[in-house]
């Protein structure tokens, strides 16, 4: 019963078809342009486990620009200046370019934050910081290719 009633309201899956539908096609055509620093190459990474072949095919149809923000500010401070608390914010702008008509068919940003204590163990608060930045950038990778996706689909 509950196919038929999300057929009647118009929605429909979007990897229909699974890996040779029109939205797992189109996102196995996108090319990332290269992206700095070493969030860059985080993202770059996670972007490509996700998009599949077309990541790093030269031949693809479009085209990923991404330019990232990567800030780490002190929240929690104590009498004596002390930091005791840190947010890590990573923001990405992105754009999705058709390089057959050089035409931006998406431009966005997506981004996310987390916190983190900041204890008398400088190794501690580094790996913190690391391990911050590297759910930072999962967590964006898939808000970049749900919409990336959710815009292939429109096109198709």
């Amino acid at each position: 019963m509950a196919p038929l009633l999300l057929a009647g309201c118009g929605l429909q899956p979007m990897y229909a078809g699974g890996g040779n539908g029109a939205v797992a096609r189109g996102l196995s055509d996108v090319a990332i342009s290269p992206i700095e620093g070493q969030s860059g190459w985080l993202m770059r990474n996670a972007l490509a486990d996700r998009l599949g072949a077309g990541a790093s095919n030269p031949g693809t149809r479009y085209r990923l620009d991404i330019r990232l923000d990567d800030k780490v500010e002190g929240l929690g401070q104590l009498a004596n200046d002390a930091i005791t608390r840190e947010r890590r914010t990573l923001r990405a702008r992105y754009q999705l370019v058709d390089l057959k008509s050089d035409e931006v068919l998406l431009d966005a940003t997506a981004g996310s934050d987390a916190g983190f204590d900041v204890v008398n163990s400088e190794y501690a608060v580094i790996a913190a910081e690391q391990t911050a930045l590297e759910n930072l950038t999962q967590e964006v990778a898939d808000q970049i290719v749900t919409r990336v996706s959710v815009r292939l689909r429109q096109i198709k």
